[in-house]
């Protein structure tokens, strides 16, 4: 059973950081692809970031402009998101997706397993 829980999100000023964290709790795969996603209010889930097992590549967002780093801790099935130089367009819900696989997967449909959601808000 795959049970994603997502946390670290908050309230931060603008240029400030967060690091989100999200751990697979039901340790479902043994090879697994994970991505970040994010929703902003009255948009569609948008993708943020997404890393390839076992954590050496990964790809983004071209509009992060590099503020943000995905990461992966096998040992824990946890992945993070470190974001840096936050703006206020990053304001969103954030989750965490995952997927058997070792490829890198942007896509909102590619992922059939979803956390609950992490709130990230950005104050100026």
């Amino acid at each position: 059973q795959v049970d994603l829980v997502e946390s670290g999100g908050g309230l931060v000023q603008t240029g400030g950081s967060l690091r989100l964290s999200c751990v697979d709790s039901g340790r479902t795969f043994v090879v697994s692809a994970m991505g970040w996603f994010r929703q902003a209010p009255g948009k569609e889930r948008e993708f943020v970031a997404a890393i390839a097992w076992p954590g050496e590549n990964s790809v983004y967002a071209d509009s992060l402009n590099g503020r943000f780093t995905i990461s992966k801790d096998n040992a824990n099935n946890t992945v993070y998101l470190q974001m840096n130089s936050l703006e206020l367009e990053d304001i969103a819900i954030y989750y965490c997706a995952t997927r058997p696989g070792i490829g890198m997967y942007t896509g909102v449909s590619e992922y059939p397993y979803w956390g609950q959601g992490t709130q990230v808000t950005v104050s100026s």
